[in-house]
């Protein structure tokens, strides 16, 4: 299996996974031609840097003739503009505000701190025309127009709803609610959807992450001074391995930690591999001593049962139940199914004062832990449940449909690279059949298993 490493040791935006895409061997006309399908006014440079001793590809933004820039270094400048025209900057604050008010948008929020990095003062018709930024509902139609895959597609949405989930929780408002810069919301859109159609091109069946360095110290955002790492990063890196090796910097951007969570399948050390390429990204600064580059070394995994098999985390949810009508227990069992459940069993078991009872599976996604654990109280006379993430191994799975004399049945096939180990009808499929033409369910899946064994005929 072909698998990416990406090391976060100088930790991680989007312009330095871009780099490093590049470096890694992502023709740079992909990025390039996937800026140009998003029609959004900003072109790509691409040029090599060397940061502390290590040649690395640097990847710029440009957005109607001017480049991005890290955070601080955007509002070092807009300190600068306040102190030598205080003037100006006091008649853009009252235009901001009057332009809000007139239009009744006092309820919604634009966040420039939500995707990582601003590239340049508003300027009055900026302000006027983008005063609120764009929203993820006009961020979803561009991206949704791109000539993009559909993967690339939901992948990149996915990102910009995690940046905006984050944002939301922080400021205490809906997610929709959440604007982002204008300009910021471009770097972002360029970032982010170059990120998941490079990573696509880069053409692995895996991206493992190592644990991400933080930073340290303070960063100036739209809503003050905070610590390093920034609301939007800390909340986005839950459950992420991460530290700080003591720079005094931002090292991890909301924009950079909302790729990473989306793209990696996992957080480990260094993958047992042979090793086919790497490639450096580099990030704007340059520190003494610490190069400022994250790097993504691609290879072949090691012939071991994780090389051969997805790996992924889940949640195994448990409720010890001795009370609950059976007839309840049917309908929780669909409801856990409905709300995203990836398996739901139950056991018999014997508890305490001799009871008999029910002891209640549920494994699902981290992300609907929480959803299924207050299901299971709502639904449930249980008074506890147990939760623990564990790891799965699981095989590559696809569908292909036969054709009986009934009428056709999809097929699940699992295969462990590239060799298929099983295969069965689907079970719903060879029931409607059965009922609608009265033929024995039995013979109905054993017709459609022989139409996969003869090629589908």
């Amino acid at each position: 299996m072909r698998i990416a490493y990406l090391e976060c040791f100088s930790g991680m935006s989007g312009d330095m996974f871009l780099g490093a895409l590049v470096d890694a061997g992502v023709p740079a006309r992909v990025l390039e031609e996937t800026v140009a399908a998003l029609g959004i006014g900003a072109r790509l440079e691409i040029s090599r840097v060397v940061r502390s001793g290590i040649s690395a590809t640097k990847v710029d933004v440009w957005v109607d003739g001017e480049k991005d820039l890290p955070r601080e270094e955007y509002w070092a400048q807009q300190d600068v503009a306040c102190a030598t025209s205080p003037a100006k900057n006091v008649h853009e604050h009252e235009h901001h505000h009057e332009h809000g008010h007139e239009h009744h948008h006092d309820h919604e929020h634009s966040f420039s701190d939500a995707v990582g990095q601003v590239n340049r003062p508003f300027s009055r018709e900026h302000s006027h025309s983008h005063e609120h930024g764009r929203g993820l509902t006009e961020i979803r139609e561009i991206i949704g127009k791109a000539t993009i895959s559909p993967t690339a597609k939901k992948t990149a949405i996915a990102i910009f709803e995690a940046l905006g989930a984050a944002e939301a929780k922080i400021h205490a408002t809906s997610v929709e609610k959440v604007h982002f810069h204008e300009v910021g919301a471009v770097d972002a859109m360029v970032d982010i959807v170059c990120a998941v159609v490079g990573a696509e091109a880069l053409g692995v069946e895996e991206i493992v992450c190592s644990p991400l360095n933080v930073g340290g110290g303070t960063v100036k955002c739209a809503h003050g001074t905070f610590p390093v790492p920034a609301p939007a990063t800390v909340e986005l890196l839950a459950d992420a391995p991460v530290y700080s090796s003591g720079v005094q910097a931002e090292l991890v951007t909301p924009t950079g930690a909302a790729i990473v969570k989306t793209l990696a399948r996992r957080f480990a050390a260094f993958p047992a591999m042979k090793v086919e390429k790497s490639g450096y990204g580099a990030g704007s600064r340059d520190f003494p001593g610490h190069p400022n580059v994250v790097r993504l070394t691609v290879g072949e995994a090691a012939s071991t049962l994780a090389a051969k098999t997805a790996s992924e985390m889940v949640t195994v949810l448990e409720a010890n139940l001795d009370d609950l009508n059976p007839q309840v227990f049917g309908y929780v069992m669909d409801r856990l199914f409905e709300e995203g459940a990836l398996d739901a069993f139950g056991l018999p078991v014997q508890m305490k004062k001799n009871r008999p009872g029910t002891l209640l599976t549920v494994l699902c996604k981290p992300e609907d832990a929480s959803k299924l654990t207050q299901l299971i109280f709502t639904e449930t006379t249980t008074l506890g449940v147990r939760r623990r993430d564990e790891v799965r191994q699981t095989l590559a799975r696809r569908w292909e449909n036969v054709s009986t004399q009934w009428g056709e049945v999809r097929i699940k096939i699992a295969s462990m690279n590239g060799t298929v180990t099983n295969y069965a009808p689907e079970y719903e499929d060879c029931r409607r059949i059965a009922a609608e033409h009265h033929v024995p369910l039995k013979t109905v899946m054993q017709e459609a298993a022989r139409a996969y064994t003869n090629g589908g005929r």
